[in-house]
């Protein structure tokens, strides 16, 4: 089966046109970066259908309204330096690239952010650094950041990474439990956060502390043989997003 991608990405667009997407270079973005390499092979036929789908290590790869609703929150013009939380299959992380002039990515599970580098990669993204460690620490060897996207709920925002949002900034998220959660943008003024609310959703729990060790995720004997056929592994299709 041959599919026109591109007819597809402008489908989507006009799709998040009328659900409401305005920002005409955010429009532009989700139209250009090509989600179907983003999903696994056996995901492909529905890469550009507006759903959360199955990534590997149980993760999963957002919507791609709700992709374009996180990145017109951040309000980005192009001068911006991004931390995002939970890099995934790095697609949310490539929307970020087209519209920021820097974009830092820290992911906990290794093989999900050695494959959103290789992505990143062959596409051209020299705009991204990606890293293993725990989100909830961000990054203060690179802070301040003037906007923070997490892309996997927490009912409260991590201490570090206000720390970290520069004054004016912009932090956007999905806040609150697993059955009650919103969408919310929180902006710095005076060190305080002024909180504007904007759709329920549900995403997967932000788990905070070490990454996943490298051998949990690839076992050696596993290795060789992942690495030859990049298979995928098994993923629930809960509805659930992340990056």
């Amino acid at each position: 089966m041959t599919n026109d991608w591109r007819s597809q990405r402008r489908a989507m667009r006009k799709d998040l046109e009328r659900r409401g997407i305005r920002d005409q270079r955010v429009l532009d973005a989700m139209e250009r970066v090509p989600r179907e390499l983003f999903v696994p092979p056996a995901e492909q036929d529905l890469a550009y259908s507006d759903q959360a789908l199955p990534i590997d290590c149980g993760q999963t790869i957002s919507q791609p309204y709700m992709v374009a609703l996180m990145t017109e929150c951040l309000q980005l013009t192009g001068n911006e330096r991004v931390l995002e939380i939970g890099t995934g299959s790095g697609y949310q992380t490539a929307v970020l690239a087209e519209l920021a002039k820097e974009v830092v990515s820290i992911e906990r599970w290794p093989v999900l952010s050695r494959q959103a580098a290789q992505r990143l990669s062959s596409l051209g993204y020299r705009n991204v650094e990606l890293r293993v460690g725990d989100g909830a620490l961000g990054a203060p060897d690179r802070a301040p950041f003037d906007r923070i996207l997490i892309t996997a709920a927490a009912e409260q925002c991590p201490p570090a990474l206000w720390e970290q949002l520069a004054e004016g900034g912009v932090l956007v998220g999905p806040f609150g439990e697993r059955d009650d959660q919103w969408l919310e943008s929180r902006r710095k003024i005076g060190g305080k956060p002024v909180v504007s609310y904007h759709v329920p959703c549900r995403f997967v729990p932000f788990v905070m502390g070490k990454p996943v060790p490298r051998e949990i995720v690839e076992p050696p004997e596993e290795r060789t043989s992942r690495e030859s056929t990049d298979n995928t592994g098994p993923a629930s299709r809960s509805g659930e997003q992340n990056g």
